[in-house]
């Protein structure tokens, strides 16, 4: 079954793991992450990348979530947090979600906290990285 909106195209076989034709033809399977056309995921990666404020970011991944059913996870790794690659981003392996798509989401996020870096204090910040010992 087609679904009524315009959706991905498949990937180049054995380029992707995303398993798109065993969801489509899954009945009342989420169809929702195949509308992350190829266009669509350019232009979230330019918005991802322009984050201006924590406040944004969890606007986008709030949107991301509602939009296509895909929950990112973002925060502090278990280790210290020396740059950005020490920040935690988590997506699913849901079937739909290309690879390529996997790994360009969470770069676009890291380039957007590289470009206004209290974000990631913002962040380190809400999980009471920077707060004071109890006394």
């Amino acid at each position: 079954m087609q679904p009524s909106f315009p959706i991905r195209i498949e990937c180049p076989p054995g380029a992707c793991t995303c398993e798109r034709e065993s969801l489509l033809s899954q009945p009342g399977a989420d169809l929702r992450i195949l509308m992350l056309t190829r266009e669509e995921e350019k232009k979230l990666i330019e918005r991802l990348e322009r984050i201006s404020s924590l406040g944004d970011l969890e606007h986008m991944l709030q949107r991301i979530e509602q939009q296509l059913g895909v929950t990112i996870q973002i925060a502090p790794g278990s280790n210290e947090v020396r740059t950005m690659r020490g920040i935690q981003i988590d997506m699913p392996d849901i079937p739909g979600l290309c690879r390529k798509t996997r790994q360009s989401l969470p770069a676009a996020i890291r380039k957007g906290m590289e470009r206004t870096p209290e974000i990631a204090w913002a962040l380190l910040d809400a999980h009471d990285l920077f707060g004071m010992p109890g006394i």
